[in-house]
């Protein structure tokens, strides 16, 4: 094991995959010689040379519609959006194209792309650095969602990811980049924070289609992904309420049968997410929750996310779920 921060667990797991496969490209926006804007593909085009690590154009459509034709002809692209909120100009070619290509061509075809891209709130970005916009492709039919949330995860994560058959969004929590700031809103990240955490240095993967129950309970669940699992964490401290917390890790397909098990047996549940609350993924998990465990139910499903408005800038703690706004929703399932 070796101590690692996310940034050097997803640059260990690229480093990994360019090593066993030479198939694998990784290209997109500064990622070659500048090693990425965040440094994840730092020295990679150093050790395996400007052919397969290497810039794109400032053009998302561009970068998409390439890695699908990589993807068609036998390569296994990993594409870098600089931020979630630069991927919306090549949202058509992700859900009209790279999400239907193995169903349109009755499985002749597919399309084994990685897209990653750093996601949520919390270092100032204001409204186009901050969104979390994981549910706008978990409705796309065709496509997988992962979300990492530390070191471990993100690493073996991200390599089942690229060894996977079918397209992926990769979502990368940027506030669990490198500083220990998961539930101080008052902790500005610098590059010399280091959050580590314990990593295998040789090659792992963990499986797309699994949950993470990062703490047993039995007074409640708590189901969130991202950034959003740590602050859960100090909420259930808090709280002094003995609930389980699940890190869903990939939302489609996201593991059904272990949060039905978790709400079956502790009869409660609060989801958490970054992202707006009308129509985010907590609302398309509760509805399925409820059909599967409603005569379990001892309280209504809650949700703690992001406000409906658009991300702001000099309040975003306002807007991110807080220690206190979790805390609050842990204690009303007991009334």
């Amino acid at each position: 094991m070796a101590k690692m921060n996310m940034i050097q667990s997803l640059n260990s797991a690229l480093m990994h995959q360019l090593e066993r496969d030479e198939n694998v490209l990784v290209f997109g926006e500064d990622v070659g010689y500048f090693g990425g804007v965040f440094r994840v593909t730092s020295g990679l085009q150093e050790k395996f040379g400007a052919h397969r690590v290497f810039d794109s154009p400032l053009a998302e459509g561009g970068i998409a519609a390439i890695a699908m034709g990589m993807g068609l002809n036998g390569l296994r692209p990993v594409a870098e959006m600089q931020f979630a909120d630069y991927i919306f100009p090549a949202y058509d070619q992700i859900v009209n194209e790279i999400a239907k290509l193995r169903h349109r061509s009755g499985g002749e075809y597919s399309t084994p792309l990685t897209i990653r891209t750093p996601a949520g709130g919390g270092i100032k970005g204001g409204h186009h650095h901050s969104q979390s916009p994981e549910a706008q492709f978990t409705h796309t039919p065709g496509l997988k969602v992962v979300y990492c949330s530390n070191p471990y995860n993100a690493k073996g994560l991200l390599t089942s990811a690229i060894e996977c058959n079918d397209p992926v969004i990769f979502f990368e929590p940027k506030r669990c980049y490198r500083g220990p700031f998961y539930g101080d809103p008052h902790k500005v990240p610098t590059w010399n924070d280091h959050p580590l955490g314990e990593v295998p240095e040789e090659y792992y993967s963990i499986p797309l289609e699994e949950a993470n129950i990062v703490k047993e309970g039995d007074a409640c669940t708590i189901i969130a992904w991202g950034t959003m699992v740590h602050v859960c964490e100090e909420a259930i401290q808090q709280s002094g309420i003995n609930a389980e917390l699940i890190d869903l890790q990939t939302l489609v397909p996201w593991d059904r049968d272990t949060v039905v098990q978790s709400v079956k047996k502790t009869g409660r549940c609060v989801i958490v997410h970054e992202a707006p609350k009308t129509s985010g993924f907590g609302a398309e998990m509760s509805a399925s929750i409820q059909e599967r465990c409603f005569w379990h139910l001892e309280s209504p499903i809650l949700r703690v996310t992001g406000w409906d408005t658009p991300f702001p800038h000099t309040t975003e703690w306002d807007y991110i779920p807080s220690v206190e706004r979790i805390v609050e929703a842990i204690r009303k399932t007991q009334e």
